[in-house]
C-alpha cells in the first residue's frame, strides 16, 4: 500500500470494525429491543444510534472546511426518546457511517497534520479522526452491551466468546496484520 495512504486506512478500517459491532448487534435485536431503556436512566439502542448518526454527520459534512459542530445540528433531539422502526433506524444509522466514510475515504497521510475544528476547537485531522473514532467506539459499547443484555442466552458473540480465546488463537481470523508464527 502506498505510504501516503497507510495511517488513514488503518483508522478507516478500525471505524469499519466498529461499524460492524453496531451492525452485528443491531441484526439480532427486534424492532421493539431496539427502544428498550435498560433503565429509566439510560438510552435506548435507538437513542444511541441517533447520537451517533448526528455526531457523524455533523462532524464530516465539510469535513475539512467547516466546523465539526453544525448549526442545523439539533444535538439534545438525538437523546429524546424514540420509537422508531427497523428500517428507519438503519436508514439513520447508515446515513452517518456514509457521511464519515465519505469523508475519510479521500485523505492521505499528509491530510492528517492539516487542521479542522469542532466545537471552535482547532484539532489536526488526525486528533480528529482518532476523537471520533473513541466516542463511536464509546457508543457501540452501549449499544453491545445493551443488545447483550436484551439477548442473554441468545446473544450471537461478535468477537471472541467467553471460554473460546484457546480455539481463536489457533486460527485468528478476524486479526489485521501478518502473522508471526
Amino acid at each position: 500500500m502506498d505510504s501516503a495512504r497507510r495511517i488513514v486506512s488503518w483508522i478507516e478500517s478500525e471505524f469499519r470494525r466498529y461499524k460492524q459491532l453496531g451492525d452485528g448487534t443491531i441484526s439480532q435485536l427486534g424492532a421493539d429491543q431496539l427502544v428498550v431503556r435498560a433503565s429509566p436512566e439510560s438510552l435506548s439502542i435507538a437513542t444511541v444510534v441517533w447520537h451517533v448518526a448526528g455526531n457523524l454527520t455533523s462532524r464530516f459534512t465539510d469535513f475539512l472546511t467547516t466546523d465539526g459542530e453544525k448549526p442545523w445540528r439539533n444535538r439534545e433531539s438525538e437523546f429524546e426518546e424514540r420509537n422508531v422502526g427497523r428500517t428507519e433506524l438503519l436508514e439513520k444509522w447508515e446515513g452517518g457511517w456514509g457521511t464519515l466514510f465519505a469523508a475519510i475515504g479521500p485523505l492521505s497521510d499528509a491530510d492528517l497534520e492539516r487542521t479542522v475544528s469542532v466545537r471552535g476547537v482547532t484539532l489536526t485531522v488526525g486528533e480528529a479522526l482518532l476523537r471520533a473514532l473513541a466516542h463511536v467506539s464509546y457508543h457501540v459499547g452501549q449499544i453491545t452491551f445493551v443488545g447483550k443484555m436484551l439477548r442473554g442466552p441468545q446473544w450471537d458473540y461478535l468477537t471472541i466468546p467467553p471460554g473460546g480465546t484457546d480455539a481463536y488463537n489457533k486460527n485468528p481470523t478476524r486479526e489485521k496484520g501478518t502473522a508471526t508464527k
